[in-house]
């Protein structure tokens, strides 16, 4: 079985390219990597958010996986970003092979051109990381509900428990006897729905009674500023530390191996214009890898799979005094927030492990695999 895969940039670090590469990787372990054939799309030179692909670029791209789409015959054909679909279908009408689009969140929860939704509703699948971006995908985009699935991401419990976390580069940040909370999100304008501000603004009355709190925020962008300037003016400075962007392993895992409560409420707003929210959150499920009881949105797609009560609290993400609430009783509760943290774990290695991916995704990909195709690799990834 061969299968064309059309690539967004590899270039970019964030969830959805995590989930892509994590995806490719389980599809080479199916089929045989040499049976997996990557289109990728240039990155745009360019510095806005989102970066804006040049017209050329498009026409290039669309141009290339055609040509490798008549080269490779493939079987199958995956588009990793709603962006492609309309490529996807091109290359749908040149070779009369199937294709599926991944639809992350946000790509998918407002109104699209008619090439991007036609696209969708004609594609053979349209694989969602959430139930909740599922039923957007059938109630907004018009694909039908036997066309939509959803395949949940995975984390490599392996990769992080067997990293050694380098907690020697937390030692200058005074962490010793305080009870820390950790939030890890990108800081940039255009995703203030991530609701650090929210969470500054709880602290005040955290700290009465949690005099000890240290909030580590891991992440950088252009909304850093403003949220430097807001712990001064709430006088946090010395129960926060902005570590700024992590790209080291062993240093973010000394992050979650450090806190003692992971906090993101972000926001989920529905809209046709400007949509907003986490798609999944893979953050969440790497602090529950740690054994942390986490804090999500009582609304959206954190919401599907955080259970509360069990492995953490869920909150009104616009309510500092919720949110403070929250904190008070896992910090001021520590065997309450132990056995919700373990129940967390158990819950993620079971659940969200690569082995469930890749067996989730041999189940979809059945119809299209025939006998004796099928590779037994390990997780490479």
């Amino acid at each position: 079985m061969r299968i064309l895969v059309l690539n967004s940039p590899t270039e970019i670090v964030g969830g959805a390219e995590r989930y892509a590469k994590t995806f490719i990787g389980a599809l080479e372990d199916l089929v045989g990597p040499e049976n997996v054939r990557r289109t990728i799309l240039p990155a745009a030179k360019t510095r806005s958010t989102p970066p804006r692909v040049p017209l050329l670029t498009k026409l290039w791209f669309a141009c290339r996986a055609l040509w490798d789409a008549i080269r490779v015959r493939p079987d199958l054909v995956v588009c990793c970003h709603v962006g492609l679909a309309p490529v996807a279908w091109l290359v749908h009408k040149a070779v009369r092979r199937p294709y599926w689009v991944i639809a992350y969140g946000v790509d998918v929860w407002g109104r699209l051109p008619n090439s991007k939704k036609r696209s969708l509703q004609q594609a053979a699948k349209v694989i969602s990381l959430s139930d909740f971006t599922g039923k957007q995908v059938v109630k907004l985009q018009g694909v039908a509900e036997e066309h939509a699935v959803t395949l949940v991401p995975c984390v490599s419990q392996e990769g992080w428990l067997t990293i050694r976390p380098a907690t020697d580069q937390l030692a200058g940040l005074g962490l010793n006897g305080c009870r820390v909370i950790l939030t890890v999100a990108r800081l940039v304008a255009s995703e203030r729905h991530k609701g650090h501000d929210v969470v500054l603004r709880a602290l005040p009355s955290v700290i009465e009674r949690v005099p000890s709190l240290k909030y580590l925020i891991v992440g950088d962008g252009d909304d850093r500023p403003r949220l430097e300037k807001l712990v001064q003016d709430l006088r946090l400075q010395s129960h926060s530390v902005f570590l700024g962007e992590v790209r080291d392993d062993a240093l973010l895992a000394a992050c979650y191996q450090a806190c003692d409560v992971f906090v993101l409420a972000g926001i989920t707003v529905i809209d046709d214009q400007n949509p907003k929210g986490e798609g999944f959150g893979i953050v969440y499920l790497e602090a529950m890898i740690f054994g942390k009881p986490v804090i999500g949105p009582n609304y959206g797609a954190p919401a599907d799979f955080i259970r509360h009560g069990e492995h953490g609290l869920l909150v009104d993400p616009e309510d500092s005094a919720a949110i403070a609430e929250a904190l008070v009783d896992l910090l001021t509760n520590p065997g309450k927030a132990h056995n919700m943290g373990q129940a967390a774990s158990d819950w993620v290695r079971k659940q969200h492990s690569y082995d469930s991916f890749r067996e989730k995704l041999q189940g979809i990909l059945g119809e299209f695999i025939q006998p004796g195709q099928r590779t037994s690799r390990q997780n490479t990834i």
